[in-house]
């Protein structure tokens, strides 16, 4: 076994190294980032952590509701609902520890008719048998009292007070951090397109060159099925399911306090209203069967249709500016859980179907995904804790850096205002361009720092952000 006892490297570029690695994760998403950093655990392993995109969370990671769930809803007793109430639990304490930002507001999971309300009760029991019993049933009087600029005409709520909002953009890059730290090679700008399995190596061909590796994790996401076959493998396809969401301005944040959910259906949860931690407000997901796995554009249809459900929401919204529209493609597969599996004779698990809940369950899913390594013979050395980290504060909860004195005093240049939509400072852009895992991108600095995600979309402040980015330093250089 090699061993790799230093910390690893970000690379954009060049041939991957000629050694064999022992574990190779594809997919540098919000599960791929947690799965090598659980990996980095086990010091002695040699790990190599691969993408197709120039950064880390650029597929659905980085695109959704950003809400740390509970699992109430799940299928109780499946993979899923124990890995996301087990993700959530260690999620919390690791956000804490991290400093991601988290706000636990809770979730009203309003009931707009007497079909609804009606269904209720089962939802309730449900929440019971996945092991959630904090939940209950309001009426309306309590409803409107908790949120009063609901609109008209709610019959009641399931109150599941555990839900919480979360950051996932600073979720995967301290995971993708941790686990450079800890040894893991990333590689980016990685498009794996062919696999080998034979000579008890993985080879794979990929769009930088040959990468050989003994042990391989398939994270791909909505390019998991792709993958799966290139191993011989045809247990799932992935149908991508496209969300498309509104962000409303700032000053839209005092009327909703709660995520406002509707009862759910077979495509997902259904459009929603939630506050983000950067203060903003969100409308959406739609829920859009798509063949395309790279339609993320927004459409007509798809807002107008949010616009609508938003009005009977919280009809005050839609006289609020919108920020932004965006969307993000989930990975459907037709079934009702995750699509995890080992297959021992190839020394190869597959983790496939991780939707919306991926991101609560990541911890719990990488724990799960290296258990199943160990049954295809990988040796496992013991795990140890990997040396804590602390984010920068991108959530709206906690004094960001232009607010405290103590930084500027220190460093002038977290009081230089460059994006003055959100407050962000040229100290923490220089931070972020010279950071372990730097951004490939003036979009990766966007989400690293939110600069350029405020009202103006970087209208005023995007060239300077462009040029401070250019001279940063070469991206991946760090």
């Amino acid at each position: 076994m090699s061993v790799a006892e230093s910390a690893g490297r970000v690379l954009r570029s060049g041939a991957p190294p000629d050694t064999a690695y022992d574990v190779t994760v594809i997919g540098a998403g919000v599960v791929g980032t947690a799965i090598a950093r659980e990996l980095a655990r086990h010091r002695g392993l040699r790990i190599a952590l691969l993408d197709a995109a120039n950064d880390v969370g650029e597929g659905t990671s980085k695109a959704n509701t950003a809400i740390l769930h509970t699992g109430f809803d799940a299928v109780p007793g499946s993979l899923e609902a124990r890995l996301v109430r087990e993700g959530r639990r260690l999620l919390a304490a690791y956000a804490t520890e991290s400093g991601i930002p988290v706000e636990p507001v809770g979730a009203l999971l309003v009931a707009w008719d007497e079909e609804q309300r009606a269904a209720l009760p089962g939802l309730l029991d449900k929440a019971a048998r996945n092991g959630y019993h904090a939940a209950r049933i309001i009426g309306p009087d309590e409803v409107r009292a908790r949120e009063p600029h609901l609109g008209p005409g709610a019959l009641g709520a399931l109150d599941v007070p555990g839900e919480s909002i979360i950051c996932p953009w600073t979720t995967t890059l301290a995971y993708a951090t941790q686990a450079v730290r800890g040894g893991v090679d990333l590689h980016l700008n990685c498009r794996v397109r062919q696999i080998d399995p034979g000579g008890g190596l993985h080879e794979l061909t990929t769009s930088r060159g040959t990468l050989r590796t003994r042990h391989l994790v398939n994270a791909a996401g909505l390019h998991a099925d792709a993958v799966d076959r290139l191993l011989g493998h045809d247990d799932f396809t992935v149908t991508p399911r496209r969300g498309q969401l509104i962000v409303f301005d700032k000053f839209a944040r005092d009327l909703v306090d709660h995520i406002l959910l509707p009862v759910p259906t077979a495509l997902g949860k259904g459009v929603l209203v939630a506050p983000t931690v950067y203060g903003n407000v969100l409308l959406g997901p739609t829920a859009e069967e798509l063949d395309d796995k790279t339609a993320t554009g927004s459409t007509a249809e798809g807002i107008a249709l949010l616009r609508e459900k938003g009005r009977r929401i919280l009809p005050e919204l839609l006289d609020e500016e919108v920020t932004a529209v965006y969307a993000g493609l989930r990975a459907a597969t037709g079934y009702d859980d995750y699509r995890v599996s080992a297959h021992k004779e190839q020394r190869y698990v597959t983790v496939g179907g991780i939707r919306s809940t991926g991101l609560t369950a990541s911890l719990a899913i990488a724990a799960h995904v290296t258990d199943l390594l160990a049954t295809t013979g990988l040796d496992l050395p013991a795990a140890r804790d990997l040396p804590p980290l602390r984010m920068p504060n991108l959530g709206e909860a906690l004094p960001r850096p232009y607010q405290r004195a103590d930084l500027i005093a220190a460093d002038p240049a977290y009081g230089t205002l460059v994006c003055h939509c959100e407050r962000v400072t040229r100290g923490e852009i220089r931070d972020a361009l010279a950071a372990v895992v730097p951004p490939g991108s003036p979009d990766g600095l966007r989400r690293r720092t939110r600069a350029g995600a405020g009202r103006c979309q970087g209208f005023h402040c995007g060239a300077q952000v462009r040029e401070l980015f250019e001279k940063g330093g070469e991206p991946g250089s760090g």
